[in-house]
């Protein structure tokens, strides 16, 4: 169990490489991509400067010069999103394939074992394809998914490939701060 467990963080590493790799292919080296980058960057931190200097009792003009900043900010964010989405397409293809063979070979394996029972609504994710009724057994794709999140996040910054804090806090992602748009309403 334990050899497994070592092989399947293995798996990931690898994984997040390949995953890194066709995308720096695909989109990092592009000229597009980089241009994209740059001016995404150039105008969150200008963006953040003109937010902090203005006041409660700015006038019109420049509430709308900031909705403008905000708006042409939104429309480089979907066009970077845009020229990423073709290596998610190879990416979601590549990892398709591997996990439809490292399932075949974990199949009905316990690869860890969870030090909690999982909430219900996870057990048919951490328990998938394992006979009996221990839900502190794990199987392959639930700790396969755990190390791929947390794996992925961190080689992305070791290579200097994650997104700047100032362009994901002004983005306003999935799970960080929403723009503050409304402040001015």
């Amino acid at each position: 169990m334990f050899a497994d467990t070592i092989l399947i963080v293995f798996i990931s590493i690898c994984t997040a490489l390949l995953a890194e790799g066709i995308t720096w292919v695909l989109v990092y080296r592009t000229d597009k991509y980089k241009r994209l980058k740059a001016e995404v960057e150039k105008q969150s931190k200008k963006l953040e400067k003109k937010k902090e200097t203005i006041t409660e009792s700015a006038g019109r003009q420049q509430k709308k010069k900031i909705e403008r900043q905000e708006e042409k900010l939104k429309n480089n964010n979907r066009d970077l999103s845009m020229v990423r989405m073709k290596s998610m397409f190879a990416i979601g293809f590549c990892f398709t394939a591997l996990m439809g063979m490292f399932n075949s070979i974990f199949d009905g394996r316990v690869v860890a074992k969870l030090p909690f029972v999982p909430l219900s609504y996870i057990q048919g994710l951490s328990h998938r394809n394992l006979l009996g009724e221990d839900y502190t057994d794990c199987s392959f794709i639930f700790l396969y998914i755990l190390c791929t999140m947390s794996i992925r996040q961190n080689i992305q910054k070791m290579l200097g490939l994650a997104p700047s804090r100032a362009a994901t806090k002004q983005a306003g992602g999935f799970l960080g701060p929403p723009p503050q748009a409304a402040k001015f309403s």
